[in-house]
């Protein structure tokens, strides 16, 4: 039997590379709203600190991806399932990044990504690509990632609300009024 989820009050802003999402959750934070980071970047900003290579970092894939999911763990499990959050990313994001990089979805990965109830899950229309240090995608990649977490996210029965392409304030304005 599955334990029950637990409900909360959190709103998980997401989609695939460069679709806008940290811009977005910078407003909301700007704006007064609790919010969290995006922890792959977090992670590859702190082994940066200490010399390594994104190359070097994002080379183990599957160390990668549970280093970044354990930050993510940790963060969710601090965060008070009644206060009203805007995450950058949640646990089933981690889900569509093991499909995107073939590597098994073990049972620990399900067993978190079904932990949450999440109040809505805001999609953001994707944006032209630009890459940066920490971004490595070309567009097609950029795409079968952003479709798969959309599939992950649907296949754990969450209603999903699509964030149109507008100038950051107004998408901010969008998520306010849909949340």
């Amino acid at each position: 039997m599955k334990p029950e989820k637990i409900s909360t009050r959190w709103n998980v802003i997401t989609g695939g590379p460069c679709t806008g999402k940290t811009t977005v959750v910078n407003i909301l934070a700007q704006r007064g709203y609790k919010t969290t980071i995006e922890y792959a970047r977090h992670y590859i900003d702190l082994q940066k600190i200490q010399g390594r290579t994104v190359e070097e970092i994002r080379k183990n894939k599957k160390e990668f991806q549970l280093s970044v999911l354990n930050m993510q763990i940790a963060e969710e499990n601090s965060l008070d399932p009644n206060e009203t959050a805007y995450l950058d990313r949640a646990l089933p994001d981690a889900m569509a990044y093991h499909q995107f990089l073939g590597l098994e979805l073990d049972e620990f990965l399900i067993q978190q990504c079904h932990k949450y109830r999440y109040h809505r899950v805001f999609i953001l229309d994707r944006l032209p690509l630009t890459n940066d240090y920490a971004r490595l995608e070309d567009e097609s990649e950029q795409l079968r990632i952003h479709n798969l977490i959309i599939e992950v996210y649907k296949s754990l029965g969450i209603p999903l609300i699509h964030v149109p392409v507008l100038p950051p304030e107004e998408r901010v304005d969008f998520i306010l009024k849909n949340t």
